[in-house]
C-alpha cells in the first residue's frame, strides 16, 4: 500500500480532473447490543466477532485484510485516514476496534466505530451509482448473518440521529479552484447547504480545506430513500462543475496571463524547491490540476499529480521510506521525492 496510490485516484477521464472520488458509507449496528460509545470491552469484543464471522462468510469481501486496532500504530492509523480508509474518530479507536481493507482498497469496513460497523465503498471519478452499488450488496450479504437494528417507522438505527434512516453518507471529492479564486465558493458553498448538503475539507469531517478540495455530502437520511440520495448527490455534483467550468472560462478570458503564471509558477515550485510541506504541495498541485484540466500542462499527467499527492502525505512519505520522520526532514525528502518523480516527466510546455 504504502508504495502505491490509492485506486481511487487512478481516474483518468474528464470528470476525474474535477471529481477526484465518489464514496458511500452505510452505518449498521446489531440488533440487541449497545452502541460502541454504551458499551462496555466484552460487548465490543462480542460485536467483533459477530461482524468478523459475517465478513468471513461475505463473497464479495473474500479476498482483503482485517486488521484489529491493536495492531495499529499512530503512524499506521494516519496512514489510513490519509488514503481515505477509516475516519478521523477511528484514528483514535480502541483494542476492540477493527478494519477489513478490500482488494483494491475501493471497499473498506470500520467496526466498533461510531457505530458496530461502517461500510465504505469508494470509486474514482463520479462514480456515486456505482459506489452505491458495491455498498449495498456487501449490505445484503453481511445482513444474512447479522440482524441490524431497524425501526419499521425510523428505518436503521444509528448511534448519530442524523444517520437514522438509510444510514447513509454519500459524498464526492470535488476539486474547485476556478470558484476558489473567483471568490465565489462562498455563495456556492452557501447555495449547497440550503440544500441540505454539507461541505467539509480533504479529510472529512473537522478537516481543513487545501487544495481547493472539498467533500461535499448528504447530511440527513431520515424520511429518503438511497436511490433519492444518490440522485440527488449527483444532480448538484454536475451542477457544481457546471460552476466551476463556467468560473474557469472567465478566469481564462479575464485574466489568462496571470492563471497560467500561477500554474507554471507552481509547477516550478515543485520541480525545483528544496522544502516543501505537505499542505504548500496540495496547494501547488492545485494550480497544476487546474492547468492540466485546462490542456495548458502537458509536461505531467493527472496520474503523476495523483501520485505525488498520495505519497507527499506525511504518514505516506514516513510509509514510504519506512522510518520516522520530524517535520523538517519530512519537507527535505517531500522536495526530493517530488523532484525525482517530475523528472520522469514527458512532453512539453505548451
Amino acid at each position: 500500500m504504502a508504495k502505491r496510490p490509492a485506486v481511487w485516484l487512478s481516474g483518468e477521464d474528464s470528470t476525474s480532473q474535477i471529481v477526484l472520488s465518489s464514496r458511500i458509507r452505510l452505518a449498521r449496528n446489531i440488533s440487541n447490543c449497545p452502541f460502541p460509545s454504551e458499551a462496555d470491552t466484552d460487548s465490543r469484543e462480542k460485536v467483533l466477532s459477530f461482524i468478523k464471522s459475517a465478513i468471513d462468510k461475505s463473497p464479495t469481501l473474500s479476498q482483503g485484510r482485517f486488521v484489529k486496532c491493536s495492531q495499529l500504530d499512530d503512524l499506521d492509523r494516519s496512514f489510513l485516514l490519509e488514503r481515505h480508509l477509516i475516519s478521523l474518530e477511528f484514528r483514535q479507536c480502541r483494542d476492540s476496534s477493527a478494519l477489513f481493507i478490500g482488494e483494491g482498497e475501493q471497499v473498506s469496513i470500520m467496526i466498533n466505530e461510531e457505530d458496530h460497523l461502517r461500510i465504505q465503498s469508494l470509486q474514482s471519478g463520479l462514480n456515486i451509482r456505482a459506489a452505491y452499488q458495491i455498498a449495498a450488496k456487501i449490505d445484503e450479504e453481511l445482513a444474512k448473518s447479522l440482524e441490524f437494528a431497524f425501526d419499521s417507522n425510523f428505518g436503521y438505527l444509528t448511534s448519530c440521529p442524523t444517520n437514522v434512516g438509510t444510514g447513509m453518507r454519500a459524498s464526492v471529492l470535488i476539486h474547485l479552484p476556478g470558484l476558489a479564486l473567483t471568490k465565489e465558493i462562498e455563495n456556492v458553498i452557501s447555495q449547497i447547504s440550503k440544500l441540505g448538503l454539507a461541505v467539509r475539507g480533504f479529510y472529512g469531517e473537522g478537516s481543513d480545506v487545501l487544495g481547493a478540495l472539498f467533500q461535499v455530502s448528504n447530511q440527513t437520511t431520515l424520511g429518503r430513500s438511497e436511490e433519492d440520495i444518490t440522485e440527488s448527490l449527483e444532480r448538484v455534483t454536475q451542477q457544481i462543475i457546471e460552476y466551476e467550468e463556467n468560473a474557469r472560462n472567465r478566469l481564462f478570458k479575464d485574466a489568462k496571463d496571470q492563471i497560467e503564471d500561477k500554474i507554471f509558477r507552481a509547477y516550478g515550485i515543485l520541480k525545483f524547491a528544496r522544502t516543501l510541506t505537505s499542505e504548500e504541495v496540495l496547494n501547488l498541485l492545485s494550480a497544476i490540476r487546474l492547468g492540466i484540466g485546462e490542456g495548458i500542462m502537458k509536461m505531467v499527467t493527472l496520474s503523476q499529480i495523483n501520485e505525488i499527492l498520495a505519497f507527499s502525505q506525511p504518514s505516506h512519505l514516513q510509509k514510504y521510506f519506512n522510518k520516522k520522520m520530524e517535520p523538517g526532514e519530512r519537507d527535505r525528502i517531500r522536495a526530493k521525492l517530488i523532484r525525482s518523480k517530475l523528472a520522469e516527466e514527458k512532453g512539453s510546455i505548451l
